[in-house]
């Protein structure tokens, strides 16, 4: 008999972030010098606090409370008043393996329409096509520094019909880089409380913005119907401890509620030990502070390299201010990449960029952008993050010659993509 599974499922692709990270430690098993431009994890050691306590809870067996140890839970809403001025409690903050997992569950209890911008993380479209909803996708544009604008959202809104809608946000942003500043989320926050839209702001790369901008965040201005998820895996290096957060308003007790139902039914809790690391991690600990600062001033030095590499080269992208990330437009060369190379279409130049010159990025199109665009995701973390830390610690400075001396493979995949435009 035919074994039947859920459609919803079954037209699923494996993650475009987790599979080109196979398919390079592949090649370069196979002895070949592969540029890694494909997946963002940061390449820095987890603070050595963090990893002893680690140690020191190994032995912690039990099960912990299905919203999480309430140590940790106090201490993230202690961390985001200090950093953020967010007016978190930790009632209405849920622990879970990975932001990724809470934004899932979060989507699966929440019903109405999802609006997504474009570009945007690869997971939201098929997270959303697991319950089967309806997804607008918003084209945002390289002069916005592909960033939702309000005028765009409301236009959408006129469009669907659900009662609740949902908007998902990255900021910084993940494929771009870009920050929205604080003009812009009460722009678009205003249209959200016009149309009953439900904010879901990942901010899991909130630490790693160099914007400048003292912005509030949608949380300020909308926290009744705001859902802001975060966690270690970037700002904290700690990608493999699948540890994160998902944080709302008493006016949402609804949902923590039907979450904590779900979570109860599902995963039940995070790893004890992880869970208690944590709490060191989220504690306010000023050398713990210090290191990630100077984790997102290297990143910032990275970022800013390749993108005025980049910018030399010819190519169209929005100069990042936050993440690791760029999303650089090759659309000037389309007649001379479909000439010499066949290229028509952003898959088409990843795959060209990856076999004939060994660089591995992501097409556009992974991030809900048209192909035709002629876009790639570039993530600027190819690095030895010890060996990186250890120089910055002794020279003191960060510019392109620090870059090309300790990045080495970041000015070579430039080389290289300078090569595929000549």
């Amino acid at each position: 008999m035919e074994l039947l599974l859920n459609q919803h499922i079954t037209d699923l692709k494996e993650s475009s972030t987790l599979w080109i990270n196979s398919k390079v430690k592949e090649l370069r098993a196979q002895g070949k010098d592969v540029i890694h431009f494909g997946f963002g994890q940061s390449p820095f050691p987890v603070h050595e606090k963090v990893t002893l306590e680690l140690i020191k809870y190994s032995g912690e067996k039990d099960y912990l409370p299905t919203l999480g140890l309430y140590d940790l839970r106090e201490n993230i809403c202690e961390f985001y008043k200090r950093k953020f001025n967010y007016d978190f409690l930790p009632e209405y903050l849920l622990i879970g393996p990975g932001s990724k997992e809470l934004l899932f569950q979060a989507l699966f209890v929440l019903e109405g329409d999802v609006i997504i911008p474009a570009p945007s993380w690869v997971s939201y479209g098929p997270q959303v096509n697991t319950r089967g909803k309806h997804i607008s996708r918003i084209l945002t544009r390289k002069e916005d520094g592909y960033k939702l604008q309000a005028k765009d959202l409301e236009q959408v809104c006129t469009t669907l019909t659900s009662k609740q809608k949902m908007l998902i946000i990255n900021s910084p942003n993940n494929p771009s880089g870009s920050v929205y500043n604080d003009q812009e989320i009460q722009d678009i926050v205003e249209v959200c409380k016009k149309n009953n839209i439900v904010i879901f702001s990942d901010e899991i790369y909130g630490q790693i913005d160099w914007s400048g901008d003292k912005k509030k965040g949608f949380f300020h201005y909308y926290p009744e119907r705001t859902i802001v998820t975060a966690g270690l895996s970037k700002s904290h290096s700690a990608g493999g401890y699948r540890l994160g957060f998902l944080a709302t308003s008493p006016q949402m007790s609804l949902l923590i509620k039907a979450l904590a139902s779900l979570v109860s039914e599902t995963f039940s809790a995070v790893s004890a030990p992880i869970q208690y690391a944590a709490v060191k991690a989220y504690s306010d600990d000023q050398e713990i502070d210090e290191y990630i600062e100077k984790c997102s001033q290297i990143h910032k030095a990275c970022g800013l390299y390749l993108h005025d590499r980049m910018t030399k080269m010819g190519l169209e992208l929005p100069r990042p201010d936050g993440a690791f990330y760029l999303m650089p437009s090759f659309s000037k060369f389309r007649d001379h990449l479909e000439k010499k190379y066949g290229i028509k279409n952003s898959i088409d130049l990843a795959k060209t960029l990856l076999e004939k010159f060994n660089v591995a990025t992501l097409p556009g199109c992974d991030f809900y952008c048209p192909p035709e665009w002629l876009n790639l995701r570039i993530a600027t973390v190819d690095y030895d993050g010890t060996d990186v830390l250890e120089a910055f610690e002794k020279l003191g400075k960060l510019d392109h010659d620090f870059v090309e001396k300790f990045c080495p493979n970041l000015k070579e995949g430039c080389d290289r993509i300078q090569e595929l435009l000549a």
